[in-house]
């Protein structure tokens, strides 16, 4: 397949992310990562969607990890349908089933372990000292706090929304597992929640108490994360709109 990968031509992307363009080619889907990348990210991808995988997870199955032209690929099954972000664009007044189909998918998520994922806090403490806009002592407390967190391990995804979960027929697949690892999920609800506020606080609130009440969590134990993730999230390519947000959430003014 290698040789075949570097003489075809993948034609134009059908979609673009931070890390790679993603094309669809003989029914897979074959994701290019940017050639800045280190070379290990499509294997390390690869490995984190594999532990999903094999955890029992709907998620595409990977196929091989490879080459085009020097960049490297993750080729994986093609899952067709479309995503509920999607969907939720053309029946806006079916919000809730949608999202309560996430939150369920979550919570099955949630529910699994694995030791084949990078530790959740090495993660997050690795991004803070990369956000370049915290002070040294922003940086040091946050990490002091991510220290005092106790919980049970369990598969984060760390970017788990509507656009990451397709629905075919009646089976929903779990996209994206870039971000994957084993921690709080606490800090995987609240990094939803921050995600889905950067675009509506409805959504996000919506989301939030779906998750709650299904999982018996409650939101003040789920905002105790919301500074780590905020100052975590300062480490990725935001707007500048957003770097103002989150940096005072990071200072502790956030709704309740």
């Amino acid at each position: 397949m290698t040789k075949r990968l570097n003489e075809i031509v993948l034609g134009t992307p059908i979609a673009h992310g931070n890390t790679a363009d993603i094309f669809l080619w003989e029914n897979k889907i074959v994701k290019l990562y940017k050639e800045h990348l280190p070379e290990s990210e499509a294997g390390n991808e690869a490995k984190k969607q594999l532990a999903a995988y094999s955890s029992g997870l709907p998620v595409p199955k990977v196929l091989e990890v490879s080459k085009v032209n020097g960049r490297q690929v993750l080729i994986m099954e093609y899952v067709k349908g479309e995503t509920l972000g999607d969907l939720l664009q053309k029946n806006i007044e079916k919000t809730e089933y949608y999202l309560s189909v996430s939150v369920d998918l979550q919570m099955n998520m949630h529910k699994k372990e694995t030791n084949e994922l990078v530790d959740m806090p090495e993660k997050l403490r690795r991004q803070l000292k990369n956000a370049s806009i915290l002070t040294e002592t922003q940086k040091e407390g946050l990490i002091q706090k991510l220290s005092t967190m106790v919980y049970e391990p369990r598969i984060c995804h760390g970017d788990f929304h509507l656009y990451n979960l397709v629905q075919s027929d009646e089976n929903f697949t779990i996209l994206d597992w870039v971000d994957a690892s084993s921690g709080d999920i606490r800090a995987d609800v609240y990094r939803s929640y921050l995600l889905y506020s950067e675009v509506s606080s409805e959504l996000a609130e919506n989301y939030l108490r779906i998750y709650c009440e299904k999982s018996g969590l409650n939101k003040t134990e789920i905002m105790e994360w919301a500074p780590i993730i905020a100052g975590a999230r300062l480490s990725e390519n935001v707007s500048s709109e957003n770097e103002k947000y989150l940096m005072k959430i990071v200072a502790g003014d956030r709704q309740e």
